[in-house]
């Protein structure tokens, strides 16, 4: 039969359960708002009794351990929406940025400075003499240059703020992958041989872990599952090994870290490349497997092949955006300077061709030059045309050779009666000489020259493409994409700019195609271009519209992608909402029921403490017989 010490014993466990009990839920109490932290519950279970003739007589109560309330498959299911909220919140605060400039309404933006140049071209046409509308034409051009070139700059702005955020959160996953690894140590040595739970280390590694997944996408994978019934009917945990992955690629296995390296050294302008340290101290590049998190937005937003020869990406939302812009600014400066080509002068020097096109194909190399021809015209002192010789281009067309052969000199050059009148003074070569060589700056130009004496008699030249049909855009481009004669300069939206000549003497700028008083067919020709089309190249892509068509096509890509964005983190933060509520609902400490559960215990410990009192009355019964 038990003693009564025993009975003494059996009061002690109860108390000492309930203070157990107790500890737990004001642990629980104290860290009802601390973030990741898991509610506990102290699990217990019945002394091995103690066994008699009269049968089994109970032996008190022991602590088994204390559980965390956790249930690992809404956990996975919180971090992995968790990363979707942290993309979709980051991609919608960017593009919402990217739209902030592109205000095409009531009146503002590029596309308002663009009906604002066309109209004073008209003005311009209507008033070929007019040195004051020449100083208004300058000026608005000048505008739709400076705003193209602001708005690239501010999107270039914004893509270089999200390169240098990505640097600072890879820094950030390194950090906490680091310090999950020594958890991971820490949680081994606290559970090893079966030991009791480690709670507080495991939350710490699920705020952690679910951090990481926020940043960069990443996904954990543990050993064996198993069941927590005693605790909760959804309760689970996961031991055994681990690891922590982002599409495949182990950044903490067990205790080991893996760190995530950045350079840019391979980029001209800075943008970052990412890449995974295997065991064997082997770099893979990993811009185009992180697809999750902050960090996957931040690739899709900024680009994340990056072109070894420029520098900068050649995708992502922000670059196709520089690069329809770039690409409408192009189109605009080429067709444009085709176009005023046609005014005559006595000089005209191309852009840098940057490499010598001397023996090379014109229609191969990089210029926008296309199979076609244009016309070499000379005007006299009274407009009247002279001479008149049409420059053939072809796939074998080069810009150097001897006279009569299949290059730009050898047609100009060339000894040809172009007005079929036996007359070998009044020619093109008579007039005007080709020269292509390095200039003193070390740049590749083409230069045509009108000849000096008869320059001085009052001669100018005009080069003039011959159209295939009524398009603009139906001719070699010669002109425009070597940039001869230019009204525009630069290649890009982050150059475009009205050419020097005009900047500083805006009333020289031609109206006209002979320089005669009243000709303004070159200003007709800039109001009609408006209306034409022509092929913007952006990466594989051509679009065939008008400046207006293009420049609309890369404010609706913002728009669409933006509004595109604002819908999608609404659907994303209502299934995170919700999935954070069913989290909550299992994990999450309740006041209320952490009160309840201390009156519990608080009661568990006055009975077991009665207990020991009605023990205690009975041992001073037993000493009092014996006295």
């Amino acid at each position: 039969m038990p003693s009564i010490f025993n009975s003494l014993n059996i009061g002690y466990t109860g108390l000492s359960a309930a203070q157990v009990g107790i500890s737990t839920t004001g642990h629980n109490i104290a860290n009802a708002e601390t973030e990741g932290y898991t509610r506990q519950r102290a699990i217990t279970s019945a002394n091995t009794p103690i066994s008699t003739r009269n049968g089994s007589v109970g032996n008190g109560t022991e602590i088994q351990d204390i559980k965390r309330v956790f249930d690992n498959f809404v956990f996975d299911r919180y971090t992995a929406v968790a990363a979707d909220k942290e993309y979709s919140d980051f991609e919608q605060q960017t593009l919402e940025t990217l739209s902030t400039y592109f205000p095409e309404i009531d009146g503002v933006g590029i596309k308002a400075d663009l009906a604002n140049y066309y109209n004073a071209w008209q003005t311009f046409a209507d008033n070929p003499s007019n040195d004051a509308i020449k100083v208004n034409l300058a000026k608005e051009t000048q505008n739709l240059a400076k705003h193209i070139q602001q708005t690239r700059e501010q999107v270039f702005t914004l893509q270089s703020q999200i390169n240098d955020q990505l640097a600072a959160n890879i820094n950030q996953v390194n950090d906490l992958a680091s310090q999950l690894s020594e958890l991971n140590t820490a949680i081994d040595n606290a559970e090893v041989g079966g030991g009791f739970s480690a709670n507080d280390l495991r939350d710490k590694r699920n705020v952690l872990e679910k951090t990481l997944s926020r940043i960069i996408g990443s996904d954990v994978n543990q050993g064996q599952l198993s069941a927590n019934t005693q605790v909760d009917s959804n309760s689970n945990t996961r031991t055994g090994s681990y690891t922590l992955s982002v599409n495949g690629f182990n950044l903490v296995d067990g205790n080991t870290f893996h760190p995530l390296h950045l350079n840019k050294e391979s980029s001209q302008v800075g943008f970052y490349n990412v890449s995974y340290e295997r065991q064997d101290g082997a770099l893979i590049p990993l811009n185009e497997e992180i697809k999750g998190g902050k960090v996957g937005a931040i690739f899709d937003l900024r680009g994340a092949a990056i072109d070894t020869t420029s520098g900068v990406p050649t995708d992502g939302v922000l670059q196709n955006v520089i690069s329809q812009l770039d690409s409408f600014a192009n189109g605009l400066v080429e067709s444009t300077n085709n176009l005023y080509a046609s005014s005559s002068t006595t000089r005209m020097e191309s852009n840098d061709t940057k490499i010598d096109l001397s023996n090379r194909s014109l229609i191969a190399s990089d210029l926008n030059i296309n199979p076609g021809a244009f016309d070499m015209i000379v005007y006299d002192l009274d407009g009247q045309e002279v001479a008149r010789r049409a420059i053939n281009i072809d796939q074998a067309t080069v810009m150097s050779g001897t006279v009569g052969s299949n290059s730009i000199e050898g047609q100009v050059e060339a000894d040809i009666d172009d007005n079929g009148d036996g007359n070998g003074n009044n020619n093109i070569n008579d007039f005007v000489h080709f020269n292509y060589q390095i200039s003193a700056d070390g740049e590749q130009k083409l230069q045509f020259s009108m000849d000096p004496l008869a320059e001085s008699k009052g001669y100018t030249f005009a080069v003039a493409d011959k159209l295939t049909d009524t398009d603009f855009s139906s001719g070699s481009n010669f002109a425009g994409a070597l940039g001869l004669g230019n009204y525009l300069e630069g290649d890009s939206a982050a150059n475009i700019q009205l050419k020097l000549q005009y900047r500083d003497n805006p009333t020289s700028i031609a109206a006209g195609i002979s320089g005669t008083a009243g000709d303004n067919r070159v200003a007709l020709n800039m109001i009609q271009h408006q209306f034409e089309n022509y092929d913007f190249d952006v990466g594989a892509n051509t679009y065939n519209t008008t400046t207006y068509g293009m420049f609309d096509i890369t404010a609706t890509y913002v728009g669409i992608n933006t509004n595109a964005a604002i819908l999608k983190n609404e659907t994303v933060s209502t299934q995170y909402n919700a999935t954070e509520l069913e989290y909550f609902s299992t994990s999450k400490v309740n006041i209320d029921e952490e009160m309840t559960n201390l009156i519990k215990y608080q009661t568990s410990y006055g009975a077991a403490a009665k207990v020991i009192t009605t023990i205690d009355q009975m041992m001073q019964t037993l000493l009092g017989i014996k006295q």
